[in-house]
């Protein structure tokens, strides 16, 4: 059995870590971490969680590499930062699922994340990117650090198109629409019942800091391939789920058949993204709430002939692909398992 340890047991992502690690064939959770529920059991934190363990939330100090094989951190990146100072060397591997690692550039990420000071020898070190696309950097890897949600989804979107197709992406300007889970359990007034339900609330209609870790990810792996891409960001009154649009500009000749049969055989053998007809559904797909509790990705490509635009549509649930369930395939491939183990569960749908 491989050990896994969580720290930021009593967040939404560390909940969804306990849940999938505890239904994991090959893992044993051996350690739970944090610092505001220090001493609380699963059960306490997570009511959907009875799992039967002794395990209560420690403090994480340096002793917790001699009870892990792998130690995830579900945590703020300024937390994330600080610990994988303490533990890159000591942890066999070490998974972050913050944006403490995200951005390889310094200057973009002192932008966007001015208060995460990290140690510079460590950026290079980890391992960045959706697992799909970056699996065999994986294997054996020790600092793994984990695309967000919203960047999730947009790349997995845009891949095939300059990755697999090889198109010159002039501009890309994504809508982007998230549950209120995305934005953790922090108390703010916005996010209160009154407020959040029925709402449509653009709170980051003019930049989001995931589009610049994708901008920073596809530069890096196709310089060039991108010109500009923005993102306006909306929440939603659902929990669980998102759903970005990307639509996209090029000078590049394609049609409907290329771009459909080009996601087609770029995602075939990834068993967790989903390549879907608009059409193909009693509802209109790609829509979150039919991956809900799933490690999917639906992703649907559509060419607008009028409009002169590709449109990339791409719906996953952000607590399981998006957060948890993406960490744990990225450890199932770091430790040489068939990528889809314990990741399995179909959506529940209606939710």
């Amino acid at each position: 059995m491989i050990r896994a340890g969580v720290v930021g047991a009593s967040g939404l992502a560390g909940g969804e870590l306990i849940r999938l690690i505890t239904q994991h064939p090959d893992l044993e959770l051996t350690f739970l971490g944090g610092s505001s529920s220090i001493g609380r059991r699963p059960s306490e934190l997570h009511p959907g969680l009875r799992i039967h363990q002794n395990l209560t939330v420690q403090p994480v100090t340096e002793e917790v590499a001699d009870k892990v094989d792998v130690l995830f951190l579900a945590t703020p990146a300024t937390v994330s930062a600080d610990l994988a100072g303490l533990l890159a060397d000591r942890v066999p591997a070490l998974v972050d699922l913050s944006g403490a690692f995200r951005i390889r550039t310094p200057e973009l990420h002192d932008r966007w994340y001015p208060k995460v000071k990290r140690r510079t020898d460590l950026t290079d070190r980890f391992v960045y990117g959706v697992p799909e696309l970056i699996g065999d950097q994986l294997k054996d890897a020790a600092l793994i650090s984990l695309p967000g949600c919203y960047a999730t989804a947009i790349t997995l979107g845009l891949a095939p198109l300059t990755l697999g197709l090889g198109l010159t992406l002039k501009t890309v300007v994504v809508d982007g629409k998230s549950g209120s889970s995305g934005g953790g359990l922090q108390l703010r007034t916005s996010d209160l019942h009154p407020f959040r339900a029925g709402a449509i609330a653009p709170y980051s209609p003019t930049g989001h800091r995931h589009a610049a870790e994708v901008g920073d990810f596809l530069e890096r792996s196709r310089p060039g391939a991108v010109g500009n891409l923005s993102m306006s960001a909306y929440g939603v009154s659902h929990v669980r789920g998102l759903l970005t649009s990307s639509y996209v500009f090029t000078d590049d000749k394609v049609d409907q058949r290329e771009l459909s049969r080009a996601y087609l055989r770029f995602y075939k053998g990834h068993p967790f993204v989903r390549v879907r007809r608009h059409d193909e559904t009693l509802i209109p797909v790609p829509d979150p709430q039919v991956v809900l509790g799933s490690n999917f990705a639906d992703v649907t490509v559509l060419h607008d002939e009028e409009g002169g635009r590709i449109v990339v549509l791409a719906a996953l649930d952000n607590l399981v692909k998006g957060a948890a369930g993406q960490a744990v395939q990225a450890v199932n491939l770091r430790f040489g398992l068939p990528e889809e183990t314990g990741l399995t569960q179909q959506p529940v749908m209606p939710a």
